[in-house]
């Protein structure tokens, strides 16, 4: 099977005391580009996060998304800091004695001085808290790689039913070729009587003339070498994985071979092939593009 680079994948983990939302989508890329935007306090599964999306991706710009709720009333407590408390009277008394004031702090106004009274989360259970989001970034991985699949698929039999058009041209190209040079060899003949009228035409010479021809408009090689590309791209997307740069490769090379025919060709038809043949083989590679 062949993977297309554009997914889509959502899992949403919920238990009794917190929530896991991942959401992951891609676009084709040349190589594997993951951008991942989550909350501060899970910043530190970054590296395990990458190393998991490794055994589903291999390449495409991914972006992930994950949101965390909390819904604990225990994760949060107050935290009293007595030291900094007691350094605040100190100086409050002094400042007392200083301009012979009353010292009138009572404690609901101590504990709105910053930082004597201050809200702090506690420590997250980092293994549990892994495997809520381990679990979390599976199933969305999974949802990501099956839309690839299916996406996948439909490219493979959009591609396949190209290949068949290509080959339609490069029979007909097959076809044609030979009828050139035949076509050539009575034009030729046909020049040379009229110009010579009745002395007699130098059947060797004809025939050096039209074997030079022949060399330089014949593309079988070429024809031989574009069936050959045609045929590995459909065993390659037969035999699937990510195969996106190895087709990639291939069509180049096809490409090449429709330059080759379009620049030793004078006949309007083959060229009119010539160039549909191209138009094809640059739709084969806008698909290919998409491959993983």
């Amino acid at each position: 099977m062949i993977k297309s680079m554009t997914g889509f994948g959502r899992c949403e983990i919920q238990e009794t005391q917190r929530k896991i939302t991942v959401e992951m989508k891609s676009v084709n890329h040349r190589y594997l580009d993951v951008n991942i935007k989550m909350p501060k306090k899970l910043n530190f599964f970054e590296a395990a996060i990458r190393n998991e999306l490794k055994n589903y991706i291999q390449r495409g710009k991914v972006d992930i998304f994950i949101t965390y709720e909390d819904y604990t009333e225990s994760n949060i407590c107050v935290k009293y800091n007595k030291e900094l408390a007691a350094e605040y009277m100190e100086y409050l008394k002094q400042m007392a004695e200083d301009f012979s004031l009353d010292n009138d702090v009572r404690v609901s106004a101590l504990s709105r001085y910053p930082e004597v009274l201050s809200m702090e989360e506690q420590t997250v259970d980092e293994e549990q808290l892994w495997q809520l989001l381990e679990r979390a970034i599976k199933g969305a991985a999974e949802g990501f790689v099956e839309t690839r699949i299916r996406e996948g698929e439909h490219l493979k039999d959009d591609l396949v039913a190209k290949l068949d058009g290509m080959l339609t041209h490069v029979d007909y190209i097959s076809e044609r070729s030979p009828q050139i040079i035949a076509e050539y060899r009575q034009k030729l003949t046909e020049k040379v009587r009229d110009l010579l009228e009745d002395t007699k035409i130098d059947e060797s010479r004809l025939l050096t003339e039209v074997t030079i021809f022949a060399d330089r408009v014949c593309v079988d090689e070429e024809l031989v070498r574009l069936r050959s590309h045609i045929e590995a791209t459909r065993q390659t997307l037969i035999q699937g994985g990510s195969i996106g740069r190895k087709l990639d490769f291939i069509a180049q090379e096809m490409n090449r071979e429709a330059n080759t025919i379009l620049s030793k060709t004078s006949d309007l038809e083959i060229s009119n092939r010539g160039i549909e043949l191209k138009t094809e083989i640059e739709k084969v590679r806008e698909q290919i593009q998409n491959i993983e």
